[in-house]
This record gives structure tokens, sequence and C-alpha cells, in this order.
């Protein structure tokens, strides 16, 4: 970082501003829950509740009670992590994470509108029913997660024909580093540098403006420091969302030994993976993702019928997702699935989500709000 400040932009989204231009990621299984997100939004940046599997924080969890209760468990659970990350946010931005890949999409789509999501995110596979999903619901913003310019224009030509009406923003995702589920159809497009932030984020706020669309762009993937959020922002990118990061917080919603994996982590443990739903996954190398890698896994039914698709339930392959990451929220290293980003090897201790926010922001300028919300 050089000697001069940068301001610091804005960045609002729909009828929502943070005071500073900082997403934290959606990370489940309840590794972004109420907690960390209500400490994110009160410190000043965009708190997310991942949506997926939420009920795993209850006592009387149980994957075996079938997908059925599994389901009406996670929207009464959601809605009231909602609430609760809202009180706690001191009036700042909460938004919850959806995934298209999941099974009950539209349904948890609808229990964070009716409970007064700020903002959804969504991504694994094209959101291209949300505007539908989300109708009656106008102070809720739309924030489609993409990976390229392809996958923007097929959401905005579809948005703008069926329910004309734009995204609030765009996250750009680059499966070269960001960590979990990964926008790409296999390992080899994961890394292909052509889907690289250098490459699709200027290509994106270039393609908006040409349209004339004023649709903030943010950035996401390996943001680690205030040197990357100055790069993302001189690429146009109006703000970045952080997920590995905020994952190794105190407020962070998994358990101690989920996070002192991240601190024990080294960059050689990294890995990528094909994740049961058939997309590509980066992950940190525990006993299970080594039991995978030499086709030694228990044979295992599905226990969830979490998603869609899932290889685990259609061909009785791989393992089952929902309870590896179950397991990871626990605390179970042994069967755990630690998803993760590139950069985990740089967690070195845990650290409060405040004092998080202000190492992030300690090079810049900061912006005089008209209004924060």
């Amino acid at each position: 970082m050089t000697d001069k400040k940068i301001e610091l932009p804005l960045l609002t989204i729909g009828k929502h501003q943070p005071k500073y231009p900082i997403i934290q990621g959606g990370m489940g299984i309840m590794v972004s829950g109420p907690r960390l997100a209500g400490a994110v939004a009160a410190a000043g940046g965009v708190g997310t509740i991942a949506s997926v599997g939420i009920s795993a924080s209850s006592p009387d969890f149980n994957l075996s009670a079938g997908a059925k209760v599994i389901d009406e468990n996670n929207h009464k659970v959601l809605a009231r992590y909602i609430k609760e990350a809202k009180e706690a946010s001191n009036g700042g931005v909460i938004a919850v994470n959806c995934m298209c890949a999941l099974s009950d999409y539209e349904q948890l789509v609808r229990t964070s509108c009716e409970a007064g999501a700020d903002i959804i995110i969504s991504g694994a596979g094209l959101p291209l029913k949300l505007p539908q999903l989300a109708e009656g619901h106008p102070d809720t913003a739309l924030v489609p997660i993409v990976s390229s310019v392809k996958a923007a224009n097929l959401i905005l030509n579809r948005w703008l024909k069926h329910y004309n009406r734009l995204p609030d923003a765009f996250v750009v995702e680059t499966p070269n580093t960001a960590g979990g589920h990964l926008g790409a159809r296999d390992e080899e497009q994961a890394l292909d540098g052509n889907l690289s932030l250098k490459e699709v984020v200027p290509a994106l706020v270039k393609y908006l403006k040409e349209l004339g669309h004023n649709i903030p762009v943010i950035s996401a993937g390996g943001i680690w420091d205030g040197k990357d959020m100055r790069e993302a922002f001189e690429m146009g990118a109006r703000g970045v969302q952080m997920g590995t990061r905020f994952a190794a917080t105190e407020e962070g919603d998994a358990s101690d030994r989920f996070k002192q994996a991240y601190i024990e982590a080294e960059e050689k443990d990294v890995v990528l993976i094909k994740s049961p739903c058939g997309l590509p996954g980066r992950a940190i190398m525990s006993p299970l993702i080594e039991r995978y890698f030499a086709g030694a896994l228990e044979k295992v039914s599905c226990r969830a019928a979490c998603l869609s698709h899932c290889i685990c339930r259609l061909q009785h392959e791989s393992f089952c997702i929902a309870d590896a990451l179950v397991c990871a929220y626990k605390g179970d290293w042994e069967n755990g699935l630690f998803f993760c980003g590139s950069n985990v090897s740089q967690v070195k201790s845990i650290v409060k989500v405040k004092e998080l926010i202000k190492e992030l922001l300690k090079d810049f300028k900061l912006p005089e709000l008209e209004t924060a919300h």
C-alpha cells in the first residue's frame, strides 16, 4: 500500500447502504450465522447469514429426521436468526446467502424476504427466477453471484424480459481463489485465468456502463487486506466480499476446532474436490478429504436430500455433504469438510470483527455518509 490514502467508495445496494463497502461472505453450514452477521453489520459492513443447513445449530438437530422435517426446521430457524442478526446489527445491513443448488432454494428465498432480510445474495447456479421468488418485497435487494460477463448477461436479459427489473448489484466471485462451492463446471475451469478478478471485474464494469446500467460490482475471492481492496476498487468494483477472514473471528458461529483448522492450515493443505452436487469446491485437506482422494470413503446414503442434484443420493457415490459440513461446523476433524479460500494459510489468529474491519480500513480515507441504513 502506498502512503497516499484513497477514498473508500460508497456501496449502495438497492435501498441499503452499509457504512463500509465490505460484505462478509455467506458460509454454510452455520459458519456464518446470526452472531457473525450481526457483528459485521454493527461494525459497518454487510453481515451475511448462510441459509443452508442452518438448523444444524439446534440442540435436537438430527440428519436422520428426514428432508421434510429438516427443511421445516431450517425455515423456522432462518427466520429467527435473521431477526436476531438485525437486532444485533445496530441498524446495519443484513444479507442472506441462498444457493440455487439447494432443493428448498425457493422457500429459503421467500422465508428470508418475509423475515426482513435486506439483501438476498444468490449463487451456486444462476438465480434466473429470483425476482419472482422475492415478489412483494421491494425493500429486499437482489444480488446474483457470477464468475463471468456471460453469466451476468444471461441474468440481465432474463430479469428484464420476464420481470422488468435489474439486479441491485453483482458479486463477481472468481473460482481461482474463492472458498466453498465454486462457479465453474470442473477443476480446469476453476483455475482458468480468464475467470480471474483482474479479467472479469473490469470487463463487467465496462459492459454495464456501456448498457447504461448503474449496477455496482462487488469483487470476491481471495480478498485478504487493504491492498487487495484497493486493487478491486481501482478495477471499478464498488465493494468487496470476504469469507475466510471473517470465518476466523471470535464472533464466527462455527466451533473453536473449525477455526483452529484455519489457523493450522498451510498453503499445501488447500485442495480442490468435486462436491457431491457436481461443482468443484475448495477445502482444507482433512482426514475425510484424504479418504476421498484415496477412494477409501465408506458407502453412505443421502441423509438430508438438501441438493437438487447430488451424486451421493442418485449414485451412492462420494460422501454426504450435509453430514460432512455439519461435522466441520461442530469441530469433528476426522469427518468434517472444511471449506476455505485459497488464502487460508494466512490466518494466524482469531480476532474480533471490529479489529478486522479496522485493520482493513486503516489505509483508506473514510467517506462522509449522507445516509446510512
